[in-house]
């Protein structure tokens, strides 16, 4: 039966859940990810493979929600909470600048107090310095939030956000879209409704977005699936996902601390799977940061045809315990080991030109990992 559903999608044909789910209930690991290869290939057939230079940039870590998975945030009032100085976080655009980097993705918590002109002045801000730099930022429970403290319609957050200088939507935040998941692990957040909610009405703006899937803490394998085929009904009507994300759930230091961490071979066959579900996505991204490096690299071949970004700062996943830093040449490297040729690109899937990318290395080349954790 397996087979029969794995030469279904390799040839193009969509998926049923009952299908996706026998998919992810299947442990022929080998199968899954030969197929899901296929199906990479199909859609890429270019001799090349794709990477991101970026930086995450956390403007605030206080947030009115409580989530039992998160490590990273402090409720208001609590002494670890900040909120960046705007000169600190204007420096750390100029540093992803002059690394080859063309994007920040910008979240935060939700913090309890500041209106939408805060945000408004941020971007004007960062815009006004580096127009060329795209803004991947505020991700739909930070957008839904903030409907919520300025009493506005989320076209309305939306459309001021974009004439300000929002350039894109990541995907942070969907963990599961299955209530029964969301209410058991988190408090004061966004519902699967709102959620997308927001990517459509952004979509509906022109805008484009990347989607996520945080998996193995309480949800089934039959609520991976609802999470996918919720991503994939939104997918047929706006088209405006440029690419799927998924990770692992990373427990330590959280509040879920005791639940089972799972490990690459889950990774594997839920990206596999995912490729093979998605078949409106036409981009499907590593997720080198919570997997380390050969893994990353491995995800290239079941199902993925980019391995993410530099990521040159990430605190989210690491106060969680989990620390994976890549210099732009293993990337390069990574890539290049499995017969692909690396390609920069932007959050659009728009390759840089050869001088841009050549700038890049060069800037990297002293770039190496003991930098890293400095800049975070």
């Amino acid at each position: 039966m397996v087979a029969r559903i794995l030469d279904k999608a390799v040839a193009g044909e969509r998926l049923t859940r009952e299908e996706g789910l026998s998919l992810l209930e299947s442990n022929d690991l080998t199968a899954l990810g030969r197929a899901a290869d296929a199906v990479a290939r199909r859609l890429h057939s270019e001799e090349y493979r794709t990477y991101n230079i970026d930086r995450n940039v956390n403007y605030t870590n206080v947030c009115t929600a409580v989530c039992d998975f998160c490590a990273f945030y402090r409720g208001p009032g609590d002494n670890e909470g900040y909120v960046l100085p705007r000169e600190e976080l204007l420096k750390k655009v100029e540093e992803t600048v002059a690394l080859g980097g063309e994007q920040i993705l910008m979240q935060g918590g939700l913090h309890p107090k500041f209106k939408l002109e805060w945000y408004e002045e941020l971007l004007h801000d960062i815009k006004s310095r580096f127009p060329q730099v795209n803004i991947h930022g505020f991700s739909p429970p930070e957008l839904h939030h903030f409907t919520k403290v300025n009493n506005l319609p989320i076209r309305t957050v939306l459309e001021r956000l974009k004439a300000a200088g929002l350039g894109s939507i990541p995907g942070g935040g969907a963990e599961i879209l299955v209530d029964r998941v969301r209410d058991a692990i988190t408090r004061g957040k966004v519902n699967t409704d709102d959620w997308l909610h927001v990517m459509r009405t952004w979509h509906e703006l022109g805008g484009r977005s990347s989607a996520t899937m945080m998996f193995g803490h309480v949800e089934t394998l039959a609520e991976r699936i609802e999470h996918l085929d919720r991503l994939r009904q939104a997918q047929d009507e706006t088209g405006g996902y440029t690419a799927y994300i998924c990770w692992t759930f990373q427990p330590d230091n959280t509040d879920m601390a005791d639940v089972a961490k799972v490990g690459p071979y889950e990774y594997l066959k839920t990206q596999a799977v995912s490729r093979l579900y998605l078949d409106n996505f036409a981009n499907i991204q590593s997720s080198w940061v919570t997997q380390g490096l050969k893994i990353g690299q491995l995800a290239l071949l079941f199902g993925a045809n980019d391995m993410g970004s530099l990521m040159i700062e990430e605190n989210v996943v690491a106060e969680a315990g989990t620390v994976h830093f890549l210099t732009l040449e293993q990337i390069r490297d990574a890539i290049s080991e499995l017969g692909f040729v690396p390609r920069q690109r932007n959050v659009f899937y728009e390759l840089a030109d050869q001088q841009r990318e050549q700038f890049a290395i060069e800037a990297n080349k002293d770039f190496g990992k003991s930098v890293l954790p400095v800049l975070a």
